[in-house]
């Protein structure tokens, strides 16, 4: 019996280095510019957007809490411990996403249409996630890419549904079936 136990032991701990090694490769793969990060916006309370929603206007929106300002924020220390101290950040257009990438203070944020929601016109979602590969895609070498969009979004491009505040690391070149290399967030 304890033979039986110590080999479930081992089968367990080779389980988890294998998935920790994973991790691991996935963030040298996004330090060294092979990979991506796209997440969700943090807490944000709510669903989709409140009637009278205007594009520029964020108190027509859904915003950030107190604690999604919270959680964005500690995507900086997140990253750092990973060895990604700048990098370039694009987001979707909504208040929430625009507020999430700046309080994550990893660089300048480039807002980028094909990263809105399509929540309500899930029609524009085929050809909003082709364009987002399309974008990533041209991007030349440079700091890691953080894109900031919506679960909508993410989980088109993934068949992932993130929770607020949660990352999906892809493999380059993106594809409509991309390679995830791991599923990330601060305080995990």
């Amino acid at each position: 019996m304890k033979a039986f136990v110590f080999c479930l032991m081992a089968i367990g701990a080779l389980g988890f280095s294998q998935t920790h090694a994973s991790e691991k490769d996935a963030w040298a793969a996004l330090r060294e510019g092979r990979a991506v990060l796209m997440l969700r916006h943090a807490l944000a309370p709510g669903t989709g957007d409140p009637v009278g929603f205007v594009l520029g206007d964020c108190s027509t929106q859904r915003n950030l809490s107190d604690t999604g300002r919270e959680q964005a924020r500690a995507w900086k220390a997140f990253l750092a411990e990973h060895g990604i101290d700048e990098a370039r950040v694009f987001s979707s257009q909504w208040c929430r996403c625009v507020e999430t990438a700046q309080e994550m203070n990893m660089g300048p944020v480039t807002e980028w249409p094909a990263l809105n929601s399509f929540f309500r016109n899930r029609g524009d979602g085929p050809q909003q996630t082709r364009e987002t590969i399309k974008l990533v895609n041209s991007l030349g070498q440079g700091a890691p890419v953080l894109m900031v969009s919506h679960q909508v979004n993410v989980t088109a491009l993934t068949g992932i549904f993130p929770a607020s505040n949660e990352g999906v690391i892809l493999a380059l070149p993106l594809s409509e079936s991309p390679d995830i290399l791991a599923r990330v967030a601060p305080g995990q």
